[in-house]
């Protein structure tokens, strides 16, 4: 059972911790509608972003690149990122160090 809650960010987006530790984490961003985005961003945090489902484009540093369903890339520590939902889905995104501010 996940003791972590599930933390709604926007009406169309929430936010899950599923595992931590230190020195990672492991985090499941759901995105309920097309449209929805995850705001460009920046953090010292190693991100691993794997498309657990739905199709998303992303933004890291400028460049952008759209994925789906059983796609997995890494975004470098202070790369400005973010996404726009293109079809509803499911994020795990892993960070390195963990995200204290998530929890």
């Amino acid at each position: 059972m996940n003791a972590h809650p599930r933390v709604q960010l926007d009406p169309n987006v929430t936010r899950q911790v599923l595992a931590d530790h230190p020195d990672l984490m492991v985090v499941d961003f759901s995105f309920a509608a097309a449209g929805a985005e995850g705001a460009l961003h920046h953090h010292p945090h190693v991100q691993s972003t794997y498309v657990k489902s739905g199709r998303f484009r992303f933004s890291v540093d400028g460049i952008e690149t759209e994925y789906g369903a059983g796609d997995s890339f890494v975004i470098p520590s202070n790369a400005v990122h973010g996404c726009v939902c293109l079809e509803p889905g499911t994020l795990i995104d892993c960070f390195t160090p963990r995200r204290d501010d998530f929890l």
